[in-house]
């Protein structure tokens, strides 16, 4: 039997880290689930070790070059963002890759932005909110400044996904939807970096702009090997190349993403106080999406909840929605159009609630739940306004959660809800942009499942 060509495809999230084969039906043949162990930088600050990701991702590349049932034709990438890795001028890495939630110095960011014109006019100008070290440019910006003996080696800073890349292939490239998101560096009204980056000497360690269509390099001179992609705009490509009317995408991970694609209005001071900001696509367009840590409130709630009712961890997924508990505990208006007050979301966390004024665990979780899904609503307003959106698309964790669904459904009375049955949409994305160097049969929209979520 002769071996199956497929895709190899890299897709590293903060938790997990995974592997898929696509066949050339984009049908997942083989996938592997890898977590690595997080290490700490030089302030005891709890980062990713890179270390411990390379060997992983060359060992595991290395057992499928190996395996007799597929023939590896390409290989791409998708990784989050906000962050890089650096290497000197002999192509090691020098440095942490930092985490993006690590507390940023707010003297330089007040040089920063004092020095380049105000908050507002940077932010308008970079469609990025004032987010500290989640603006990736601003950990180079503090490198600099910090650590200027480090700086001096860096010979290319690479974004996550591009640094993947360059394990494999060994070149070193950048790429537009890593640059594109939310990370200072881009001007999106001047479609070019923005001025300060050349200005404080960064632009010299960015390497080269490809497109993410592009080939980055080859293994043995044979098979081409992808830039890579920013998760959350390869998760935005099957959708693209499926539907053609106005929808969102929200993409729910460690963070739940918006993503509108037909949104095009200019960022406002509002926006971007809340969270709003510009995606650049594979095809380097702007796309407007908004942004909510509920993955990671939603883990770290269900770990209060699970020791405080004596339940294991993953009990939550027992928990089947009960409409007549969600009418006794619902305190809010979630409906689209009234959703608006900006307090709601910031009373909402079940952080500093008492547990004890819940009877059992199936009332806390609907009351956290709930809560989450206010501050979804409010995140979704965002991107919302002046479109014609009717259809949302859900995939990633909160896609297969019913309860979730049946609330948000409840809340987004305007729209059809779906469920989209493809939760490896970065995966799936990251082998689309790269199908003309592999794969020359069309894409079926079939291979995104949808179910439509009812109200009731």
């Amino acid at each position: 039997m002769s071996p199956t060509p497929v895709i190899a495809i890299f897709d590293v999230g903060k938790t997990n880290k995974k592997i898929f084969l696509f066949d050339e039906q984009y049908k997942i043949v083989y996938d592997e689930t890898h977590q690595i162990e997080e290490t700490k930088d030089e302030d005891n600050f709890a980062c990713e070790d890179v270390d411990a990701l390379t060997k992983w991702v060359k060992s595991s590349f290395e057992k499928l070059l190996n395996n007799k049932n597929f023939r590896i034709k390409a290989v791409n990438f998708s990784g989050y963002g906000a962050s890089f890795v650096y290497l000197d001028k002999s192509g090691k890495v020098i440095a942490p890759l930092y985490n993006y939630l690590k507390p940023y110095p707010p003297v330089l960011q007040q040089k920063f932005y004092t020095d380049y014109g105000g908050e507002s006019i940077v932010a308008k100008q970079t469609a990025s909110p004032i987010l500290g070290s989640l603006n990736s440019g601003m950990q180079l910006y503090r490198l600099k400044y910090d650590k200027p003996e480090v700086f001096a080696l860096i010979k290319y800073a690479l974004h996550l996904p591009q640094y993947l890349s360059y394990v494999i292939c060994s070149a070193v490239n950048s790429d537009i939807t890593s640059i594109g998101c939310h990370t200072n560096l881009w001007d999106f009204q001047k479609n070019t970096y923005h001025r300060w980056v050349e200005q404080e000497g960064i632009l010299s360690k960015l390497a080269p702009l490809k497109k993410s269509t592009e080939v980055a390099g080859y293994i043995e001179n044979t098979i081409p090997v992808g830039v890579g992609l920013h998760d959350s705009s390869a998760a935005l490509i099957p959708y693209l190349h499926s539907f053609s009317g106005p929808f969102i995408l929200l993409s729910t991970g460690t963070w739940c993403i918006s993503l509108n694609p037909f949104n095009h209005s200019p960022l406002t001071d509002h926006e971007l106080q809340h969270d709003c900001l510009c995606y650049l696509s594979y095809e380097g367009k702007p796309v407007k999406a908004s942004r909510l840590f509920a993955g990671y409130e939603h883990e770290q709630q269900v770990k209060r909840l699970s020791a405080h009712f004596n339940k294991s961890m993953e009990y939550y997924k027992k928990v089947k929605p009960d409409l007549e508990l969600i009418k006794n505990i619902s305190a809010y208006n979630i409906s689209l159009k009234e959703t608006r007050n900006e307090n709601i979301a910031r009373q909402s966390s079940l952080i500093n609630m008492d547990l004890n004024e819940f009877r059992n665990y199936e009332e806390a979780y609907h009351q956290l739940i709930l809560n989450l899904i206010v501050e979804q609503v409010q995140s979704l307003n965002l991107v919302l306004r002046e479109t014609a959106v009717k259809q949302i698309f859900v995939d990633g964790g909160f896609s297969e959660n019913p309860l979730y669904m049946q609330l948000l459904a409840q809340a987004c009375s305007e729209a059809k809800i779906y469920s989209a049955s493809v939760a490896q949409a970065s995966a799936l994305g990251a082998a689309l942009a790269f199908q003309k160097h592999w794969d020359s049969q069309p894409f079926s929209s079939t291979t995104i499942n949808l179910q439509l979520i009812n109200r009731s």
